[in-house]
C-alpha cells in the first residue's frame, strides 16, 4: 500500500507581486476613522537603546548574591558545624543570584 500523495506548493504565504509592507486592497482592514492598516505587514520598530541594555545595579546584585552564596555556604563549615541553616539560605542566595543572571543583557 503506497502512502498518501502530498500536496505541493511553493510554500508562499502572500499573494506573488506583493512586497513586505505593500499590501493588497483587498488585505488592508479599515477601522472607522482611521487608515487603512494592512494585515501583512511585518515591521517592527526598533528596539530602543535603554530597553537594551540593563541597568547597572543588575550586575552587581548578581555578583553581590552569588559572592555572600558562597560566604555563607564556607561559613557553614567554619562557624555553624552544628546545623544545616546556612547551607539553605546559601542555595536561596545562589538562585537568587542565577534569577538575576537571567535579566543581564
Amino acid at each position: 500500500m503506497a502512502p498518501p500523495k502530498r500536496k505541493t506548493t511553493s510554500g508562499r504565504v502572500t499573494p506573488k507581486g506583493t512586497r513586505p509592507g505593500h499590501a493588497s486592497p483587498s488585505s488592508a482592514v479599515v477601522t472607522e476613522g482611521h487608515a487603512p492598516v494592512s494585515s501583512s505587514s511585518r515591521y517592527t520598530p526598533p528596539i530602543p537603546q535603554s530597553a537594551r541594555e540593563s541597568p547597572r545595579w543588575v550586575p552587581v546584585l548578581m555578583l553581590a548574591l552569588i559572592v555572600a552564596a558562597v560566604l555563607v555556604i564556607m561559613l557553614r563549615y567554619l562557624v555553624w558545624t552544628d546545623t544545616n541553616a546556612p547551607v539553605v539560605v546559601g542555595l536561596a542566595l545562589l538562585l537568587g543570584g542565577l534569577f538575576v543572571a537571567t535579566k543581564w543583557h
